[in-house]
């Protein structure tokens, strides 16, 4: 049982649905311990092969729920002992959307409505998005007098233009899922909620059907390449395939496609 979202699997593909749409889908105090023990679980059990985050009601996530920011204590800054201990909170709520990243199984996010603030830090450590015609995306924290620290700032600037990126950082201002699909940060708009559920788990349902170690190695790839040189990415690969290539399995792959586009080829018999 959990205080933000129900977890469900079926047919190798775990879904994550936020749950408390009343609250805007804020991510509650429990959230950042219940949240990551989850995705960490579901990446090192093996019987997972994609995982989908969605959300019940008109928006995605309204970010950090209010109550975080209640433990005043936590968030004081008039000593050197009181900065120290934020550094560290800031730091284990960076890892428990970190997380998604380091997943070993690709991580599909279903935005629907508004992704505020700590949601837009959670689905910009996700591999995928796909979102409906309505979503916007904010980074809301310098709304509300803060710098945002989650991810954001890091991991945008690899997804959208460097100008539009400083454009959401300093004014706050909403990317809609239309400019964010041309700019390459969504992979598809859907007209509905329910299109938008369907797509998320055929295009998981596609990903399981791909053998799971070759996935998972070239998510851990992209991943290396997006902070090192070509150079380093290419012997990184070249490592990884060493242990990742098996002939049978290949084999066994070209054998399938070659059936399957053999069938395709095959004259229609007609019934007069």
């Amino acid at each position: 049982m959990t205080s933000c979202f129900d977890l469900t699997i079926d047919e190798k593909i775990a879904r994550i649905t936020f749950n408390r749409p009343e609250k805007r889908n804020s991510m509650l105090p429990e959230f950042w311990s219940e949240f990551p023990k989850t995705i960490k679980e579901l990446s090192s059990a093996g019987d997972v092969r994609a995982i989908v985050i969605d959300a019940q009601g008109p928006l995605f996530s309204a970010g950090m729920d209010l109550a975080v920011f209640a433990a005043v204590d936590k968030f004081k800054t008039d000593s050197s002992v009181a900065r120290e201990h934020l550094k560290h909170l800031v730091l284990s709520l960076q890892e428990a959307l970190t997380v998604l990243e380091s997943s070993r199984v690709p991580v599909i996010a279903a935005i629907q409505g508004g992704c505020l603030g700590a949601g837009l830090d959670l689905v910009s450590a996700c591999d995928i998005r796909f979102a409906t015609d309505d979503a916007y995306f904010c980074v809301q924290e310098i709304n509300i007098g803060i710098m945002a620290d989650l991810g954001t700032l890091q991991r945008l600037p690899r997804k959208l233009p460097d100008g539009i990126v400083r454009e959401l950082a300093f004014t706050g201002d909403r990317l809609t899922a239309a400019r964010a699909e041309k700019l390459g940060f969504v992979n598809a708009v859907l007209p509905t909620h329910d299109a938008l559920i369907e797509r998320a788990l055929e295009f998981a349902k596609k990903i399981a059907s791909k053998p799971p170690l070759v996935v998972s190695s070239s998510k851990e790839c992209i991943n290396y390449a997006n902070e090192h040189h070509i150079t380093d990415c290419l012997l990184q690969a070249a490592n990884v395939q060493s242990y990742v290539f098996d002939a049978h399995e290949v084999m066994a792959a070209i054998k399938a496609g070659a059936d399957a586009k053999h069938n395709d080829l095959k004259p229609l018999s007609l019934s007069l």
